[in-house]
Parts: structure tokens; sequence; C-alpha cells
């Protein structure tokens, strides 16, 4: 049995999409590289099976780790933000910096620090949020005061602010408050706002504690190792000239050997589904179309990511051997990312470009601003700490 995918006939399925992509080391090595750490290592559990066994799986990656992974599909390089030619018209955000020539920044002298496809916060990210939008001239809306972040008292309102110009499309501020919080009917403003700037925020999920907005993954992904054994490997440094502090060091490497290699990808469908509706001939949120793009941008980083050799980390290079759904049937994707792109609505310009003076996004750090991310990383909770990986 064999199925072909297509981004509509995905985002009709009353039920989530799951697929599974099986996995090789390139070279035909028989040990690979999980994510690991310090003093910990890699994790290995005991899975329990249904004729009363148990298994022992790795994890390789993360759903946070898979997520940073199938974003880098988007970009050229590791050190180059730019798109790669398929998704060219696809939207995002830039943060740049620069030298000012009259007052604005032309395009040419634009330095990328970095994008909403290459943070883990995406949109939602404070290089975004406190920085000024770049008009169609160059022109920063305003510039960020020295030492002044989102933290300060009413900085939220601040004109120019990329913060600024998302309270006011969401359409959140309740009546009578300074306060940002969505009421019900304010959400599809939030999907459609979202979509304009940059689509990829829904695909993986984005989080803004201050003003209670969460939205999940739409694409959720692992990637795990079955029957999966502990490889204890070690390794040397050498000091030729003697001119470090460090000596010869020794250290340990973890690696692991498995049965088999498996990434699971799980597409919420439904939650595509939420995010736009009619309601007596009038489009609420996203239009049909916009939510096929979304499938489409999903179904596209899957493909990408099992038609090639990929690397996970330097001792983890794999290469996909075949794609089924979840019960072992042959799956092949068909999507034209191009045209999903072209038809999607997008509006112009495809790339905003958030400024920040090089001083001020360059300045060292004060030590109240560091007890105050410390603060706020333990509000976030697990999600902060996942995405952080």
């Amino acid at each position: 049995m064999h199925e072909t995918l297509t981004p509509s006939g995905a985002l009709d399925r009353p039920e989530p999409l799951v697929l599974f992509a099986f996995f090789e080391p390139l070279g035909a090595l028989d040990r690979f590289q999980p994510a690991g750490f310090p003093e910990v290592g890699h994790v290995i559990y005991k899975a329990p099976r249904n004729d009363g066994a148990v298994e022992n799986v790795c994890i390789i990656d993360s759903a946070a780790s898979m997520a940073n992974h199938l974003e880098s599909l988007c970009m050229r390089g590791a050190h180059d933000f730019d798109l790669v030619d398929e998704l060219q018209g696809m939207p995002y955000l830039r943060c740049v910096t620069g030298d000012l020539e009259n007052g604005t920044l032309p395009a040419d002298r634009r330095e990328v620090v970095v994008t909403s496809l290459t943070e883990g916060h995406r949109i939602a990210s404070t290089y975004f949020l406190e920085g000024s939008i770049l008009n169609e001239n160059g022109l920063p809306v305003a510039i960020p005061e020295s030492g002044k972040t989102s933290r300060d008292k009413n900085s939220s309102s601040e004109s120019g602010k990329f913060e600024a110009e998302l309270i006011k499309e969401f359409g959140i501020v309740l009546p009578g408050s300074k306060r940002a919080h969505p009421p019900a009917d304010k959400w599809w403003n939030v999907f459609k706002t979202i979509f304009r700037y940059d689509p990829n925020t829904l695909v993986h999920g984005v989080l803004f504690p201050k003003w209670q907005i969460k939205i999940p993954r739409v694409l959720t992904a692992h990637l795990e190792a079955f029957g999966a054994s502990k490889v204890d490997r070690s390794g040397v440094k050498f000091d030729r000239l003697g001119k470090t502090t460090s000596g010869q060091p020794i250290f340990a490497v973890d690696d692991a050997t498995a049965r088999q290699i498996r990434a699971t990808f799980i597409l919420d469908t439904a939650l595509v589904r939420s995010f736009g509706r009619e309601n007596n001939g009038v489009i609420l949120g996203l239009s049909r179309t916009q939510k096929e793009f979304l499938i489409a941008l999903a179904l596209w980083k899957v493909k990408e990511l099992c038609e090639k050799p990929f690397r996970f980390r330097t001792g983890c290079y794999l290469q996909a051997t075949r794609l089924t759904d979840d019960v072992g049937q042959k799956v092949t994707i068909d999507v034209n990312i191009g045209s999903a792109i072209n038809e999607a609505g997008f509006q112009e310009p495809r790339i905003t470009d958030i400024f920040w003076p090089r001083e001020e996004l360059y300045r060292e750090g004060e030590e109240e601003d560091e007890k105050d991310t410390e603060t706020n990383s333990e509000a976030n909770g697990a999600e902060a700490e996942e995405e952080s990986e």
C-alpha cells in the first residue's frame, strides 16, 4: 500500500497526521551521538512493551531540538540567514543593526543579527519586540533609549517598537486599561497578524507570557533510538606548544548504538483548522488557502529532512531510509511550496527588519537585567526551558 499526502488532503483529516521516518547513520556506521549535556550525558530510558518486556529507548533529539533542526532547513546555511530558493517570498523577521546614513539604514548596509527562524522564541523574541521597525525608506520609526527594555514601566506603549505594533494589530488592549490581553474575539487578529509577519511561528508555536498568548506546536517531532545501548569512549587534547593551562586532558564521550532510529512527526490538523473559519460569508482569522500553506510548510520540512542526509550534530549524521504513516503504509509527500507561497496572499513587505542601534544591541548586560531574566524564565516554566535547547 502507498499513500500520497497533499496539504489539502492533510488539512481535511479529522485526526492528527502521524508520520514515521526511519533513519540510519551515514557511512554504514553502527554508532551515533545523541543529544547530551555535561555531567549528564544522553538519556536512555526503559519503555514497556505489550509482551511485558521492556526496551531501552534513547532520546536523540527532543521536540524543541527537532523544531530547531526543521527551521534550519529554511535557511541557506548555519551562518547564512537568507531563505533557501524554494521559500523565497515567505515572510519572516530580521533583527538588523548598522550605521545610520542621514537617519536611515539603506538595505545594503543592514547587518543581520538574527531572524525569527533562528531565534528560539521566534516572533516573541526580545530581539524583535523591543526593536524599532524600519519603514519603507529605511527609517527607524523609534530608536530604543539606551538602557531601556520592555521591563521598564510603560515601555510597551512606546510608538515605533515592534511590540507596540503587535499590540495594535492584535487589538488586545483591554477597554479602560493599559494592560494587553486577548478577549475571545481578538484571537482571529492574533492568528492573522502572526501569519502576516512570520507564518513559521504558527507551525512551531509561540509564547507571549506578558499577554497570556500561547499557541502550541502544529508540528511536533521527536527523534528516538530503540533497542539502544550506551557506548563509552574517550578522547584526548594535545597541547603541543604548551601555550595553554589545560595540559593534556582526557575526556569522556558518550555515543549510542540501536536496533532502530525513528523520527515521529505529529501534525495537529485540528489546531490549524481552529486558526480561522467562515461566519456568514466573512472569513474570521485565516482563510482556507492560508491554512493549507501552514500544512504545506510543515510537510515541506518533513520532506526536506527525509530526502537527503542531515547532520543533527557533529557525530550524528543520519539518512532517512523510508517514510510511513502510523500503520506502516509507505508515504510520499506531494507539496509545491512555491505555489503555496504565491497563493497565501502575503502582504508586502515580506521581510520585516527590526532595527537596534549597535551600541544598544551589544552593550554589556547589567546585574539587574540578569536578575529580571532569571525571574522571567522561572515564570515561563517548562516552555522557556524547552525552547532554550
